[in-house]
């Protein structure tokens, strides 16, 4: 009996013993598995990564790209046919992706607002970009509003329309005197790039639920005369929410021409392992909410003449608190008039 007992006990300690072994075998092929699949990533990153432009700035080189769980890349759209930062900054929309709260904000920044600029006098926004390019623009806004910038995203015309088309278009409700005024705008785009007249013109201007495709939803976007800057930033951002919306089904679908017609017309100072990483990050923050916003805020500014320049005087306290609370978690609150949750 005492045989037994001890050739059982053996047995079982044997049976343990397996089941470990079985167990470490199978952990180490899940760990393989995954290193060949971050490696493929890389691989793929890297491909899409040498169609863009990539440019160095060193003053923001060592900067982390990520501070205290919150991610910031400004996106800048120029208004240049060309690569490079000719042109003026169009729209200027900063892209927050908060590990914390579990949103991705779009924050639009008027272009009009009275700021200081480094090294400059004070003057509109944009004229920081004009002055210094993306480098002094994202220094600008981290001054002014206590934001850490150190990444960006210059997009020129050719870039959002393509995006646009890359994904299969958006569909938006728009009003009748809007389907007009993107007609208005493609005149302007189909004498710039040599296309035919009439070109995606719309024949119906009746309004109502629409489908743009990208150079239309172009046109939508640089309205200016609906709504003031406010409307178009907003418009903006709409689209830029579809898109993100439908861009990991475009990339299943229709990824060759995504690379094609957005990469080459993108310059960043995001390196490759930058990009791997937030393509890394990409499946997780597909699932947060969009929250939009604009600032300066509703009731914290207001029109003034400087220099002989109309421009919106602001109340930077004010704007610095909602951004904190926001895209760090202080409160999380949203703006009553500009926040929408997609």
């Amino acid at each position: 009996d005492k045989r037994n007992r001890k050739g059982n006990k053996k047995g079982a300690g044997g049976g343990r013993k397996k089941k470990k072994s079985g167990l470490k075998r199978f952990l180490i092929a899940v760990a393989l598995i995954l290193v060949f699949l971050a490696a493929g990533l890389y691989v793929l990153v890297g491909k899409v990564y040498g169609e863009m432009n990539y440019e160095k700035i060193e003053s923001v080189a060592s900067s982390p790209m990520k501070e205290e769980g919150v991610t910031n890349i400004l996106l800048i759209g120029n208004d240049s046919r060309e690569n490079g930062e000719d042109g003026r900054s169009d729209a200027m929309i900063l892209l927050s992706i908060s590990n914390k709260t579990k949103k991705i904000y779009m924050t639009s920044l008027l272009r009009d607002m009275y700021v200081d600029i480094p090294g400059h006098k004070g003057n509109r926004l944009n004229a920081a970009y004009s002055y210094g390019g993306a480098e002094l623009l994202m220094e600008t806004i981290e001054q002014n509003f206590d934001i850490h910038i150190s990444r960006y995203v210059l997009v020129n015309f050719e870039a959002f329309a393509n995006l646009v088309d890359a994904v299969g278009g958006v569909d938006l409700e728009l009003t009748s005197k809007e389907v007009e005024y993107v007609n208005g705008y493609l005149v302007e785009y189909n004498i710039l790039l040599g296309r035919p007249e009439g070109t995606d013109y719309f024949e119906d201007t009746s309004g109502g639920m629409v489908h743009l495709n990208g150079p239309q939803a172009l046109a939508y976007c640089r309205n200016r005369y609906i709504g003031t800057d406010f409307g178009r930033t907003e418009r903006q951002r709409k689209v830029l929410a579809e898109v993100i919306h439908k861009l990991p089904q475009g990339m299943l679908t229709n990824p060759q021409e995504l690379i094609d017609g957005l990469m080459p017309n993108l310059t960043t100072n995001l390196t490759q392992t930058e990009c791997y990483r937030l393509s890394l990050m990409a499946p997780k923050a597909v699932t947060y909410d969009i929250i939009q916003n604009s600032i300066p805020l509703e009731g914290t500014y207001k029109d003034a003449t400087i220099r002989k320049m109309a421009v919106l005087e602001v109340d930077f306290e004010a704007n610095k608190k909602f951004l904190q609370e926001n895209l760090y978690g202080d409160g999380d609150i949203t703006s009553t008039s500009e926040a929408s949750a997609e």
